[in-house]
């Protein structure tokens, strides 16, 4: 059966405003694919630096964003064997998620928990599988105390969480006003800014610090309280953190993608999100035809959950 979506595209290099939505019909489900229903889509900081070009290399255009989506699956094709019609799952991960329908490989699902809502199982795998990939390239078990910069963010309140079921202490950078939130996660949160890491020091002695901000001060800070320095991940600024002996993961060049450790994570995350181990805030939906709106809101770079789209 044939099926029409609504997609979000970009024709061009640019801000938000150069997306558009536009129709587009989907073939039935070929070999090993799957149509999915979107019912949410996650908004995500990687969406934006791509469409910017802010990545470098630029994507094939027309580019239609996204990386995670949870919906409920309306055809499978030949050779599917682990989904059916009316199966509620989270697509992750594929490209390009912001859509109202998508046909993508089976192996790019995983089954949603009833007790998830569409919007937190839409939010938790991307941020959740970079949470599991920064504690395992810092090797992180009990005992550890970690220095996240930037906890706040949708990343970091999940490697709060799950630093913490490791257990390892934390310590989380934030504004003041995102204190309570890191102290009810189980962190011990501290202010930015001059005069870290005497602040930090105070708290403890790190013996992992974990970079989710890319800032100068992120760097400084790490390199000077963390004395193995393999045991200092960044996120986001590969290239000065592997200049100084420290680690990158994600897609930034020279950065572990660790495609393997992620893939391995989803299964897991959706299991500790079903039963309330760990928890995603979401802080804002938009709906689809605002896709613009939602990564201008992301792009502020102070959104302490996650931003979502309501096709």
């Amino acid at each position: 059966m044939t099926e029409f979506a609504r997609t979000v595209i970009a024709e061009k290099i640019g801000g938000p405003e150069v997306l558009k939505v536009v129709e587009r019909q989907l073939p039935p489900p070929g070999a090993g694919k799957v149509t999915v229903s979107v019912k949410a889509i996650g908004v995500n900081p990687v969406d934006l630096k791509i469409l910017t070009g802010a990545r470098g290399r630029a994507p094939e255009l027309p580019w239609q964003p996204g990386f995670e989506a949870a919906g409920v699956v309306s055809a499978v094709g030949p050779g599917v064997t682990g989904r059916r019609p009316g199966d509620e799952v989270i697509v992750f991960r594929a490209a390009g998620t912001y859509g109202s329908a998508l046909l993508v490989p089976e192996g790019a699902l995983t089954a949603k928990p009833p007790s998830l809502s569409w919007e937190q199982a839409a939010g938790l795998l991307l941020a959740g599988a970079t949470a599991v990939h920064a504690l395992e390239a810092a090797h992180v078990a009990g005992g550890d105390l970690v220095l996240a910069h930037g906890a706040a963010g949708s990343v970091g309140q999940l490697l709060v969480q799950l630093a913490r079921r490791r257990g390892a202490s934390v310590i989380g950078t934030a504004l003041s006003r995102n204190h309570a939130l890191l102290r009810s996660l189980g962190a011990t949160p501290v202010e930015y800014g001059d005069g870290l890491a005497e602040r930090v020091h105070r708290i403890g002695a790190p013996t992992v610090a974990v970079d989710l901000v890319g800032t100068e001060e992120a760097l400084d800070v790490s390199l000077a309280l963390v004395a193995d320095r393999t045991r200092v991940v960044t996120i986001v600024n590969a290239p000065p953190f592997l200049a100084a002996g420290a680690r990158a993961i994600g897609g930034g060049p020279g950065a572990d993608p660790g495609t393997a450790i992620r893939d391995a994570a989803r299964a897991q995350l959706a299991s500790l999100g079903g039963a309330g181990q760990i928890a995603v805030r979401i802080v804002k939906t938009f709906p689809l035809d605002r896709a613009a709106d939602a990564l201008r809101f992301v792009g502020e770079g102070h959104a302490d959950g996650k931003a979502i789209l309501l096709p």
